[in-house]
């Protein structure tokens, strides 16, 4: 079916073309003749084209990882957990240090901002419910996953591209290896199964920073931070942010996978699919928290 469509908006574009080709336009005096080519409905024909092979190729990965995972839980996929655990200490444990630093100075940052407002009326007790719960709901998941999609979903992107330059996913398939289950599976399973845990570290880091702020330069004792703290985060915002950096997880994994397997056979492509994947995997990841806000909205969550 997909094949027809993209075969008759060819020649939708091509029909176009030659018949925008054809117009004749002449001066008041008939003297001149200018001749206008045709190209503007053959670049939106290209481009719908382009768009509608996108569209089909998201899904078709789609699909296919999700029939990955279906034979993974029937144990028949072509899958090592030894592939998965290596990928979790490099998504993981290597990635502690970059996610802390960023996790606090966004905690700082945080506590500044509302020191600055709640002083002018007496309230900076409450900056420890400020930074507690805009942490623990939206900045402590959202900014994990960004640093993963720059870290580890430009790293998946390249691995994959540069398996693809070498040759050596099709040499997998020739050995009857799924490229799918040997290799986007233990990524993508290792990203999502590592992220709640990277959630947490950086939620109690960035609670650290505005705590390192309150103590320090506002009359809050550490007591009465640690407090408001407890008081003011909910167990089911606590628990919305863990669901929202798993989901954060699997869009890194899965648009680093998709980018590098969809990579050309050349250096250059391999920079423009891992710059593909960082992009795409930034935008799917604010444009999927903006689908959660509009759910808890009308959920009251």
């Amino acid at each position: 079916m997909s094949h027809k469509i993209i075969t008759i908006l060819r020649k939708i574009g091509v029909g176009f073309e030659a018949f925008s080709g054809s117009w004749h336009f002449f001066t008041p005096s008939d003297t001149h003749r200018t001749v206008v080519k045709g190209g503007f409905f053959r670049t939106v024909g290209e481009c719908t084209i382009q768009g509608w092979d996108g569209i089909l190729g998201l899904f078709t990965f789609l699909g296919q990882n999700l029939i990955a995972l279906v034979n993974l839980l029937w144990g028949r996929a072509q899958f090592r957990w030894a592939d998965a655990f290596l990928v979790m200490g490099q998504t993981g444990p290597q990635a502690l240090g970059i996610v802390a630093m960023i996790n606090f100075l966004v905690g700082l940052i945080l506590a500044f901002v509302g020191a600055l407002e709640l002083a002018r009326f007496g309230a900076s007790i409450y900056v420890a419910d400020l930074v507690g719960i805009a942490t623990v709901r939206e900045m402590g998941c959202i900014m994990t996953g960004i640093i993963l999609c720059g870290r580890t979903g430009a790293a998946f992107a390249a691995q994959l591209g540069t398996m693809k330059v070498n040759e050596e996913i099709n040499a997998l398939q020739t050995f009857g290896l799924s490229p799918i289950e040997f290799l986007v599976l233990p990524r993508m399973v290792a990203l999502i199964l590592m992220m709640p845990f990277l959630c947490v570290f950086a939620d109690l880091i960035s609670i650290a920073g505005g705590f390192f702020v309150s103590v320090s330069m506002l009359d809050t004792t550490s007591t009465e931070y640690v407090s408001r703290t407890i008081q003011a985060i909910q167990l089911k915002s606590f628990l919305l942010g863990i669901v929202k950096g798993t989901f954060f997880g699997f869009l890194v994994a899965y648009t680093g996978c998709l980018r590098g397997m969809q990579s050309g056979h050349t250096a250059a492509a391999v920079g423009q699919a891992t710059t593909r994947a960082v992009v795409s995997g930034i935008s799917a990841i604010i444009a999927t928290d903006g689908i959660f806000a509009v759910l808890c909205s009308a959920l009251r969550i």
